[in-house]
C-alpha cells in the first residue's frame, strides 16, 4: 500500500474542518430555550407639529400675554374646565375640544382686540386656562396626582382635533344638560350641522342638574323690564328640541329663553317658576348653554366604558378625529 501523500492529507483535513466549523458554532447554542425574531429597523417618527406651535394667551388678571406650547395650553384648559376626578376618557374628550378650539381660533382668527396679537383669553369668553403655578395653588398637595392624570389624557390625544369636512369644528361644550343637548340654531342665531340635540341622560347625577332659587318680584320685574300683574306669571309659548324654553310671554312682552336666562342670571334656559307672595321661585334644570358636549354626560359615557372618540362622535354629529397637521393651513401655525 502506497503511503498517502502529505498534499492529500492536507486537503482531507481542510475539507473536514470546513464541515466541522458550522457544527461547532451551532451545537453549543442549540436548545429549546433559545428564541428570537427577525429585527427590523423602524423609521423614525415624524415630529409632531403640535410640539412647535405656541399659543399666545392673554392673562386677564396680570394684563400680559404668555406664550405657551400648545400641549401645555391644552393641559391648562382641561385642568381648569373639567374636574380632574373625572374618568380618563372624559378628560381625553375635553382635551380634544380644547385643542380643536385653539386650532380653529389660530387658523380663522377671533378676538382681534387682544393686545400683542394674543390668540385667546384665559376666561370663559374663550376657554378658562390656568398655568402650572396657578394649579399648584388651587390643588395644593393633590397637584402631582391630578396633573399626572391630566397630562396622560393630553398626551394620549396629542395633536388630534375634531373636524367636520376636514375643518376644525366649533367645539362648544358646557357643564350639565337638562337631559338633552341643544340645537345650535335654537340657542344661537345659526344652525350648525354637527351641533344637534341628543339625549344626555347621564347628567342627572350632576350636582348642577337642578337648582331652585328665589328672587324678589321687584328685582324680577326690573331685570326683565316688565310690570307683572298679581295673577300673571307668564306663559311659555314654545320649547326647543332640547326641552328648553324657546319663547315665553311675560306681562305682554315676548322673550327668548336665552334672553330670560341672561337677564336673570339663570344657570340654564330650561326653567319654570312660581310666584309666592313677593318672591318668584325659579326652578332650573341643567347648567350652561346646552350646545355641544356635556361634560357630565361625557363622564357618564366614560363610566359606561365608552372611549373618547365615541364620546365626541356622540355629542358632535358626523365629525372625524384626526391629526391637525393634516388640515389645510396647519403648517403655518408653527410660524405664528
Amino acid at each position: 500500500m502506497k503511503p498517502i501523500k502529505p498534499v492529500v492529507v492536507a486537503a482531507i483535513l481542510v475539507l473536514a474542518f470546513s464541515f466541522l466549523i458550522p457544527a461547532l458554532v451551532v451545537l453549543p447554542f442549540h436548545n429549546d430555550k433559545v428564541s428570537g425574531k427577525l429585527h427590523e429597523k423602524k423609521p423614525a417618527k415624524e415630529e409632531k407639529k403640535a410640539a412647535s406651535v405656541q399659543v399666545s394667551v392673554y392673562r386677564s388678571m396680570e394684563k400680559k400675554v404668555d406664550r405657551v406650547p400648545m400641549e401645555d395650553y391644552v393641559a391648562g384648559v382641561v385642568a381648569a374646565e373639567m374636574p380632574a376626578t373625572f374618568k380618563l376618557e372624559a378628560l381625553k374628550a375635553q382635551a380634544l375640544t380644547a385643542r380643536t378650539f385653539i386650532v380653529n381660533r389660530m387658523l380663522n382668527g377671533g378676538n382681534r382686540d387682544l393686545p400683542d396679537n394674543a390668540n385667546v383669553t384665559d376666561t370663559v369668553n374663550d376657554q378658562v386656562y390656568l398655568s402650572r403655578d396657578e394649579l399648584k395653588n388651587v390643588w395644593g398637595k393633590a397637584y402631582q396626582e391630578k396633573m399626572e392624570k391630566i397630562n396622560k389624557a393630553v398626551a394620549a390625544t396629542e395633536g388630534e382635533i375634531i373636524t367636520y369636512h376636514n375643518k376644525p369644528i366649533d367645539a362648544a361644550f358646557f357643564s350639565t344638560s337638562n337631559g338633552y343637548t341643544e340645537n345650535a340654531g335654537d340657542y344661537w342665531s345659526n344652525a350648525v350641522p354637527y351641533l344637534k340635540s341628543v339625549k344626555s341622560p347621564w347628567d342627572q347625577t350632576s350636582p348642577k342638574f337642578k337648582k331652585v332659587t328665589s328672587i324678589p318680584v321687584t328685582a324680577f320685574e326690573q331685570k326683565l323690564g316688565v310690570r307683572m300683574q298679581a295673577n300673571d306669571t307668564g306663559t311659555v309659548l314654545s320649547r326647543t328640541e332640547g326641552k328648553r324654553v324657546a319663547k315665553i310671554k311675560i306681562a305682554g312682552k315676548v322673550f327668548t329663553g336665552r334672553q330670560v336666562r341672561e337677564k336673570l342670571g339663570l344657570p340654564s334656559s330650561d326653567f319654570t317658576w312660581e310666584r309666592k307672595g313677593n318672591e318668584i321661585e325659579i326652578t332650573t334644570k341643567g347648567y350652561g348653554h346646552g350646545v355641544g358636549m356635556s361634560q357630565y354626560g361625557a363622564n357618564g359615557m366614560a363610566q359606561e366604558g365608552k372611549d373618547y372618540k365615541a364620546i365626541v362622535a356622540y355629542y358632535y354629529q358626523g365629525v372625524t378625529v384626526q391629526p391637525f397637521s393634516q388640515i389645510a393651513g396647519a403648517g403655518a401655525l408653527a410660524k405664528k
